[in-house]
């Protein structure tokens, strides 16, 4: 998507972080190898005029930056899944998903 950030070190997580303080912000972490994250990122596709505007949008393709993967887990303490979802508020991690259970509307409620 036009409006997804790539995220490909873990500078840039940083960024995303300090960002979070003054907008939300949305990490996507794709398996690109997998159906079920292929499943999951067609939902954020389809939904994706439900964060347009209220959040920034990061994409990191975890085979391609896995050790960025790992910083992500470490620095926000959450359990490295894919595919998932992170959503970031005032440098705070407010909602986290995966699997079958992303869904843009349930996303949105966190913004």
């Amino acid at each position: 998507m036009k409006n997804w950030n790539s995220i490909n070190t873990e500078e840039q997580v940083m960024k995303i972080i300090e960002k979070s303080a003054l907008k939300p912000q949305i990490i996507f972490k794709d398996s690109v190898s997998c159906g079920i994250s292929a499943h999951a990122k067609s939902k954020l596709i389809e939904g994706n005029e439900l964060v347009t505007g209220r959040a920034d949008f990061n994409y990191l393709d975890l085979l391609s930056y896995r050790s960025v993967s790992n910083y992500i887990a470490d620095i926000l303490s959450v359990t490295h899944q894919s595919p998932q979802v992170i959503v970031l508020k005032n440098k705070e991690v407010v909602y986290n998903t995966s699997h079958n259970n992303i869904e843009p509307e349930l996303i949105a409620q966190y913004l």
